[in-house]
């Protein structure tokens, strides 16, 4: 079976938004516990969901946390957010070859759109599934299969491409192949022991991949 679809998450793994990330998390949670976490304790809170993390840190003050981390995250976002190196191109190499293409992120809509205008990637994506289109997100296979459906795709003809665990084990999970990125904040032996089927170097990678898989 050829590969036809591509899937995408957003942060960490088409566009740089790890010290958006970073920040966010520090400036909120040192709003609550002054000086008790630094930038390497909040390397794990990416991926999950912000309802996932601040429910694990303080149940009882989840939404409140939730709403000054994005009320900083929004105010800095255009500053702080780029694109990595090879992604433009890539995708829209992509796109002029005829993939269908689609993003799946645990991200809000709103926040989605900024980062997909800013870097001028919107125009490359058919479909995008964010946390306020399903029920459960990564890695429950629910927002993976809802893209595939919207695409008219198959899981056997897509890749999910991700920075994360989130992203490896939810493409499983919905039975497609996976491709990990090396320039995960996480470190790319941390995604290489959730076993995707490819690492990416560099966005650009894929191009290859999908000539050998698609001979």
């Amino acid at each position: 079976m050829s590969i036809n679809t591509l899937l995408f998450d957003l942060d960490g793994t088409l566009i740089d938004t790890n010290e958006l990330i970073i920040s966010s998390f520090l400036h909120t949670l040192g709003k609550y516990y002054p000086d008790r976490y630094q930038r390497e304790d909040v390397l794990p809170f990416m991926g999950p969901t912000l309802h996932e993390t601040f429910e694990s840190i303080n149940p009882e003050k989840v939404e409140e946390m939730i709403s000054v981390y994005r009320e900083y995250n929004i105010k800095n976002h255009d500053v702080l957010v780029k694109e990595f190196a090879g992604v433009f191109e890539t995708v829209r190499t992509l796109k002029e070859s005829g993939y269908k293409l689609g993003i799946v992120t645990t991200k809000v809509s709103n926040v989605v759109e900024k980062g997909l205008k800013l870097t001028n990637l919107d125009q490359f994506f058919d479909v995008v599934v964010t946390l306020d289109h399903v029920d459960k997100p990564k890695p429950d296979p629910e927002p993976i299969l809802k893209a595939l459906s919207l695409l008219d795709a198959k899981p056997e003809e897509a890749i999910m491409v991700g920075d994360n665990s989130h992203d490896i084990d939810g493409g499983k999970n919905a039975g497609t192949k996976t491709a990990g990125v090396a320039w995960t904040a996480k470190g790319r032996d941390f995604l290489a022991r959730f076993e995707p089927d490819y690492m990416l170097d560099n966005m650009a990678d894929l191009l290859d991949i999908l000539e050998a898989e698609n001979q």
